[in-house]
């Protein structure tokens, strides 16, 4: 799917949908920023990462987590919204799940970062939980100017 310069609209399952590590993408928009709508199962924290060309925002609709943006930390729910600047380290863990939320990340190539490492959604709901592949993954973050430092910063994360 192309994103028409002109302007566009999607309905509610409009836009690309990806799996992408244990969620679900949806991008709708990718021009001047990525609009994503996504869904993650609970327990689901992303590395602790830092991006350098972009920064994020996250609204949540439906579900908790716990943010933690450089040395900072914030529980939200519903309503909640969290802003990331780029090269601050980030991660967040999903407490009450699933979670699901939109993001916006800008300038626009987050979406291509999802696509490559992802697959496209085989179906509704969410793919089956799997290990990640750590060396894919950073390799990739380092094409896309996002630098995997380590596990999430949550103790609920730890194995």
């Amino acid at each position: 799917m192309s994103f028409d310069p002109q302007g566009y609209a999607l309905d509610r399952d409009g836009g690309r949908h990806v799996w992408f590590l244990d969620t679900r993408m949806i991008v709708k928009a990718a021009a001047a920023f990525a609009f994503l709508e996504w869904t993650a199962p609970e327990g689901f924290a992303p590395p602790w990462h830092v991006h350098h060309r972009e920064d994020e925002a996250f609204y949540l609709l439906e579900g908790q987590m716990r943010v933690a943006c450089g040395e900072r930390r914030w529980s939200i729910g519903p309503g909640g919204f969290v802003y990331l600047p780029r090269d601050i380290p980030h991660s967040f863990v999903v407490t009450g799940g699933p979670v699901r939320g939109l993001q916006i990340t800008s300038p626009a190539g987050f979406e291509g970062f999802i696509e490559e490492l992802g697959r496209p959604a085989e179906h509704d709901g969410l793919p089956d939980p799997a290990e990640p592949d750590l060396a894919l993954l950073a390799e990739v973050s380092a094409r896309y100017g996002h630098e995997i430092l380590g596990p999430p910063p949550f103790p609920e994360t730890a194995h």
